[in-house]
C-alpha cells in the first residue's frame, strides 16, 4: 500500500499550561521559553518547514497570543535595525512564516493530546498530515521527519517516530509492540501502550513526539473515550488503528540522532547546554567556560571535550 499524496500539513499542539515551569510560564507560554537564542516553538516550526510542510496549524489555548506575535512581522523593529544598518540582527528576524502559512486554532477544553489533534480535523480534511510535539526538539542536522514522510510514501498508513530507551525510562512514554521489516530503521507497529511499567512494556521502543498520520485517525479519535489521566490519548486511537488495520499499516522509524527534551526544567537545562555546546558561533567559548566551571566545582582537570561524553 503506497501513498501518492504529498504531505504538506503539520499540526503542532501548543495548548499546555506549562505548570512544571511556573512561575516563568504564568504570563509566558512554555513554547516561548528561549532555547539558547530562539523560543522552543521556532525550532519545531523550522523542522516542519525543512521537511517540506508548508501549511502549519498550531492548536493553542488561552494566553498563547505571544506565539502569534512571534511569527508575525515586526515592522517597527525591522525598521529600527535597518536604519542602524544592523544586517546581522535583521537577518535573525527571518521567520519560517515567510515560507509557510501558519494558522491558529483554540483547543478550548483541554482534554489531552488526542483531543488537540481531533480539533485539527476540519483543517486537515482528508489529507495525511504530520504532528509535531513541542517538547521534543530534533536537531536540524537529523532529517527524521523527512525519513518518516518517505516511509509513508512507500507504505501508506501512519508512521511513528520511535526511540530505544532503557527499562527505567519507558514509563515516561507510549511504548510500541513491534515486528521487524526489511529495513534496519523501520519497524511494523502492532500495538501501543501508554506509559507502561517496565514489566508491562511490550518492547524498549518509546514513541517520541513526531507522527505522520492517516486522516482516518479522526474517525477513531471521535469514538475514543478518556484514557490514562482522564484524557483522550492519541496512543489509544493509534493502538486501535494498529489492531484493526482499517486505516492502513502503522510503521515506526527508529531514531538514533540528536534529540533535545524540553519537557521539564532539568531536561530543558540539558537541552540548552547541549545546543549551545554544538553552536559554531557560541560553542568554543561556551565549552571552555563550562570546562573551567565544572572543574572548579569538582576538582576535575579534564579537557572540556570530555564533558560531551558525560
Amino acid at each position: 500500500m503506497t501513498s501518492n499524496r504529498r504531505i504538506i500539513k503539520a499540526v503542532i499542539p501548543a495548548a499546555g499550561l506549562g505548570t512544571r515551569f511556573l512561575p516563568a510560564t504564568k504570563a509566558v507560554p512554555k513554547e516561548m521559553l528561549p532555547v539558547v537564542d530562539r523560543p522552543a516553538i521556532q525550532y519545531v516550526v523550522e523542522e516542519a518547514v525543512s521537511a517540506g510542510l508548508s501549511e502549519i496549524l498550531m492548536v493553542t489555548g488561552r494566553n498563547k497570543r505571544p506565539l502569534e506575535d512571534h511569527f508575525d512581522r515586526s515592522f517597527e523593529l525591522e525598521s529600527a535595525l535597518r536604519e542602524k544598518g544592523d544586517v546581522a540582527k535583521l537577518s535573525r528576524l527571518d521567520s519560517p512564516s515567510s515560507v509557510a502559512n501558519i494558522h491558529y486554532l483554540r483547543q478550548g477544553d483541554p482534554r489531552g493530546l488526542g483531543h488537540a489533534v481531533l480539533r485539527a480535523a476540519s483543517y486537515v480534511g482528508d489529507d495525511p498530515f504530520a504532528v509535531l510535539l513541542g517538547d521534543d526538539l530534533i536537531d536540524a542536522r537529523d532529517d527524521l521527519l523527512t525519513r518518516m514522510t518517505e516511509v509513508h510514501g512507500r507504505h501508506g498508513g501512519s508512521v511513528l517516530a520511535l526511540m530505544e530507551v532503557s527499562p527505567d525510562q519507558i514509563s515516561r512514554y507510549g511504548c510500541a509492540a513491534v515486528t521487524a521489516t526489511g529495513e534496519d530503521d523501520v519497524l511494523r507497529v502492532t500495538g501501543l501502550v501508554e506509559k507502561p511499567s517496565p514489566a508491562r512494556a511490550p518492547s524498549s521502543y518509546a514513541v517520541i513526539g513526531r507522527y505522520v498520520l492517516a486522516p482516518e485517525v479522526f474517525t477513531v479519535l471521535r469514538r475514543t473515550g478518556p484514557g490514562r489521566g482522564g484524557e483522550i490519548q492519541l496512543t489509544d486511537a493509534l493502538n486501535e488503528m494498529c489492531e484493526s488495520g482499517t486505516a492502513g499499516p502503522v510503521h515506526g522509524v527508529v531514531f538514533s540522532g540528536r534529540r533535545y527534551d524540553t519537557g521539564d526544567p532539568s531536561d530543558y537545562l540539558r537541552a540548552v547546554v547541549r545546543l549551545a555546546w554544538e553552536r559554531e558561533d557560541l560553542g568554543p567559548g561556551f565549552r571552555a567556560w563550562l570546562g573551567e566551571f565544572v572543574g572548579s566545582r569538582t576538582g576535575l582537570t579534564a579537557a572540556p571535550e570530555r564533558l560531551d561524553a558525560a
